[in-house]
Order: C-alpha cells, then structure tokens, then sequence
C-alpha cells in the first residue's frame, strides 16, 4: 500500500505543477492577444484535463518504478 501512496503523491504533485503551468502560458497568450487578462473557462478545463492525463500516466510509471525496485530488493538485490 505505501508504495501505492508514494507514487500517487509524486504523481499528483507533477501533475498539478504541470497544469498550472500550462494554464499560466494559456493565460499568457490570451493577454498577449486580447491585451486583458481574464480566465474563460475553456482553459480551466484545459488545466484539469491536463492534470488528469498526467497524473494518470505518472501514477502508472511511479507505481511501476516502486514495485520494480521492490521486487529488485526483495529478491537480494544490491544497490549501489
């Protein structure tokens, strides 16, 4: 189970940086655009499709990342 909450939480946070990121570039040429700065709601649920999509597939590759060094320690493994 921890390895579960470890990668969801490196998962969410990539995610959520990597959204707001990207909604403050959308924001960014809409005010170089339109010259006022205002937030439509299309890029706020740009913003959470984005973060969906890469809180999916960093959760899956972090998991997968902390089960396979698991499994690497479990069967006696040396890290160096």
């Amino acid at each position: 189970m921890k390895p579960n909450l470890k990668a969801c939480g490196q998962a969410m946070v990539t995610a959520m940086v990597n959204a707001v990121l990207a909604v403050a570039l959308m924001l960014l040429v809409e005010f170089a655009i339109s010259g006022t700065f205002q937030v439509p709601k299309p890029y706020l649920w740009a913003g959470l499709l984005i973060w969906l999509v890469i809180f999916a597939g960093q959760f899956w590759r972090q998991r997968h990342l902390c089960n396979s060094y698991n499994t690497h320690q479990e069967s006696g493994g040396h890290s160096h």
